[in-house]
């Protein structure tokens, strides 16, 4: 393909966005098919002739651009465009964007080998485990993509009409993409390491600026090659969620692109996980060493144990603290380390530490706003300590420096208070939902990083600009600039993204039932 993959994903989830767009400004969504069949950003397709297999030749001739399925001459002169209904069109439009970006991708990670990873001004600089660290397994990663996409070719080759390619992926997701998790889970690593080299040496720094400014990288950062892998299997599971979607309900396509989906939510779950633990491990080490005790000591540090929330809040003084007195402030500082399962309350101290005066186990709280108590009091909540570190209930008065921070920690410190909108997993026949048109990297642990096109389902809102939401491919929920996205307000469109939602994921759904029957026998 002449595009490489970053080029691909940009132009492919531009052009979801703009669907979306002209579906929600209509009536019926049916009247806006046509334009998931007319990409606005694709380029005239080739119209060299050939005598191999028809879909082929768009894989391997590296002048062709971003082509639709319907659009290659092969297809367009065959004459099935007009037996096929405009359903199985659609599939097979799908089906063929995953193995041509899939071609896409493994070009990308070739040049990433024998551009970046193979120079040999590179080689003399890096040392063997600085190099081992930057490139990871890398070389096995483009191994499985070129057996993938050989696999998905042969299909494409055995006729003009795409029979099914989520069985491939089934199988390789099974037997092959386990090298996925290696590379992803060495993410925290590859960065620091990347930026120190780009910091300790300078001719490490010059030779990549060199590197990138080759036309074969198109503009595109050293940065933006290490992370395809990630990128890739993340996307693979939404091109086969596209795909299920469009597939006969009932059908065996069906059955083995829910199948496909379910092993590839698995190696995403577990990439997810693998960064996280990296990360997770060294920020919990930092703070047991910032923590000093004031009441029995609490050990931090826990496999199975993280952070979710820090940072500083007021406590209101007490009962005895008059407004009259100016000479007393109303609130004084407090600092809250707030864990999966635990609550640490401190005093930050000189030299970067912080005395802890009180804790509680995460599920033993309870928050509750105030409303409409003046200026002094605006966005502040109590916090009720059911049982705290000396076995008795603990009430404190915060106050948050705005409104979307003080629902922020609320909601992490009470994850189960009713948010303003109800979770579509609760199956509400209609819910505000937002679609994702600048991606953002969350700053926080409880914020959530979008990707361009993601449909969230806005669980809450506040009046400076913050969204409380809920992804609908893969339900994590987090906190995001409502900046970074445009409502859908048409209802029959919201409607018709929980329906393919539900459709998704219902095989999760029944292996859920099936598990709370057990529980329940």
């Amino acid at each position: 393909l002449g595009l490489l993959y970053q080029e691909y994903r940009d132009k492919s989830t531009r052009q979801e966005i703009e669907t979306r767009r002209l579906q929600d400004s209509q009536t019926d969504p049916e009247e806006s098919s046509p334009s998931e069949e007319t990409p606005s950003e694709a380029e005239p397709s080739s119209t060299t002739e050939s005598k191999g297999p028809p879909q082929i030749s768009l894989l391997r001739n590296s002048n062709s651009r971003f082509n639709l399925w319907q659009d290659l001459p092969e297809i367009q002169s065959s004459g099935v465009l007009s037996i096929l209904q405009p359903d199985e069109i659609k599939l097979q439009e799908a089906m063929f964007e995953l193995v041509t970006s899939e071609a896409s991708y493994y070009k990308s990670l070739n040049l990433l080998v024998s551009h970046f990873m193979e120079n040999e001004r590179l080689k003399k600089i890096l040392h063997q485990s600085e190099a081992h660290i930057l490139f990871s397994n890398v070389l096995d990663v483009m191994a499985v993509s070129e057996r993938f996409l050989l696999d998905l070719e042969q299909r494409v080759e055995e006729n003009i009409v795409i029979s099914d390619v989520c069985d491939i992926v089934h199988q390789h997701t099974v037997n092959h993409f386990s090298v996925y998790i290696t590379y992803v889970s060495n993410q925290t690593y590859q960065e620091r390491a990347y930026k120190q080299l780009l910091q300790d040496k300078p001719a490490f720094r010059e030779v990549i600026s060199q590197l990138e400014l080759d036309p074969k990288c198109k503009g595109l950062s050293f940065s933006s090659f290490l992370i395809l892998p990630f990128q890739r299997i993340t996307r693979l599971k939404l091109l086969v969620q596209n795909i299920l979607k469009k597939v006969e309900e009932k059908s065996d396509r069906e059955t083995t692109a829910l199948d496909a989906h379910k092993e590839l939510e698995t190696v995403v779950k577990a990439c997810n996980e693998g960064v996280r633990k990296m990360s997770r491990t060294e920020q919990m080490i930092s703070i047991q060493k910032k923590l000093e005790f004031k009441i029995k000591s609490v050990p931090i540090i826990s496999h199975s144990r993280w952070l979710l929330k820090q940072g500083e809040l007021q406590q209101m003084n007490g009962p005895k603290t008059s407004r009259t007195l100016r000479t007393k402030k109303l609130f004084r500082e407090i600092y809250l380390f707030l864990f999966n399962d635990l609550l640490v309350l401190c005093r930050q101290i000189p030299g970067d530490k912080y005395q802890v005066f009180d804790s509680a186990p995460r599920g033993l709280l309870r928050v509750e706003e105030l409303e409409d108590q003046g200026q002094s009091l605006a966005n502040v909540f109590i916090l009720r300590l059911l049982e705290n570190a000396d076995d008795r209930e603990a009430s404190y008065m915060l106050k948050a420096s705005s409104q979307s921070e003080m629902k922020r920690w609320m909601i992490s410190l009470a994850p189960n208070r009713r948010t303003k909108f109800v979770s579509f997993t609760s199956r509400l026949v209609d819910c505000p939902q937002i679609q994702c048109v600048h991606p953002y990297v969350a700053q926080q642990p409880d914020e959530l990083s979008l990707e361009l096109a993601d449909v969230l389902n806005i669980l809450d809102k506040t009046d400076d600009g913050w969204i409380f939401g809920e992804r609908l491919h893969d339900q994590e929920r987090g906190w995001f600039p409502s900046s970074m996205g445009e409502e859908i307000l048409n209802p029959k469109i919201r409607a018709q993204n929980l329906k393919e939602c539900f459709r998704v994921h219902k095989s999760d759904d029944s292996q859920r039932r099936k598990l709370g029957s057990r529980n329940r026998q």
